[in-house]
């Protein structure tokens, strides 16, 4: 799947206002505007709340993994899964306590 996420400049833990200002390829659900990708930390925070998020297709979760994908490659983020199909069915974290 092409992915629709492209890098944004703001970084970090972001307000209200700045993360109404994000484009929609700042996110991982561009089309719901959920999950914003600006950062190393907000890609392994999609990837452990990938399961949580409602009220979309699996159409836009393929679409959304293939974000998190590509953001994850631009922050330098491993991701051990291939399909977001996956998530969930093992540890996201080096620590398999978590």
């Amino acid at each position: 799947m092409k992915t629709t996420w492209a890098p944004h400049e703001e970084h970090g833990d972001l307000s209200t206002a700045e993360r109404k200002e994000l484009p929609d390829s700042a996110y991982a659900f561009p089309g719901k505007r959920k999950e914003p990708l600006t950062d190393a930390s907000h890609v392994r925070n999609a990837l452990a709340r990938f399961d949580q998020v409602q009220d979309v297709t699996d159409a836009e979760r393929d679409q959304a993994f293939a974000n998190i994908r590509a953001a994850a490659e631009h922050y330098g983020v491993d991701v051990a899964e291939d399909d977001w199909r996956q998530l969930g069915t093992r540890s996201h974290t080096r620590n398999p306590a978590h």
